[in-house]
């Protein structure tokens, strides 16, 4: 495996405080799991700034707890145009996030926006529904997702890390 090229990747979702800090929080553990956790960069935002600062919705982080998973350290953030360089992969949690990415992202790099679910099986194209104004199921539901989304996303990334630089 290619030991010098490091590879960074955003989840995106709206306020940044359910879907995409636990896209954030499977992944890290997944990564360290893989042992890939000195040559993946894990970052999550949101397209609007409604909840800048604050930590992850309380029944995301219940939720997440209790299959294993710590969203208490992350903090949400805006997307910011630089962001749009630093990733190689920025993933969009949903169309309308997606959409929104599009008419900010510079052309240069907008083969670098997807959409979270490319990276699961048989979910390419779908939307991770947004669990805010529902309850317990919802948040099971994202996780369950979430979930595949991520273990196809570490192997995406074990790929391109494994194949020579140009």
């Amino acid at each position: 495996m290619n030991t010098k090229k490091k590879f960074r990747v955003l989840f995106v979702c709206t306020g940044n405080i359910c879907r995409s800090p636990t896209a954030d929080g499977v992944m890290r553990q997944l990564v360290r799991k893989a042992g890939l956790q000195e040559r993946v960069d894990i970052d999550s935002a949101g397209t609007d700034d409604y909840h800048v600062s604050e930590a992850p919705d309380r029944r995301a982080q219940q939720h997440a707890r209790k299959r294993g998973y710590d969203l208490s350290f992350l903090r949400a953030r805006q997307v910011h145009k630089p962001d749009f360089s630093q990733f190689d992969l920025i993933l969009a949690m949903d169309k309308g996030h997606l959409a929104r990415l599009e008419r900010q992202c510079p052309a240069e790099y907008r083969d670098r926006l997807k959409m979270f679910l490319d990276f699961a099986t048989g979910q390419a194209g779908q939307d991770v529904p947004d669990p805010y104004y529902g309850g317990p199921d919802g948040f099971e539901h994202v996780l369950d997702l979430v979930e595949a989304g991520c273990t196809g996303l570490v192997k995406h990334i074990e790929d391109v890390l494994a194949a020579p630089q140009d």
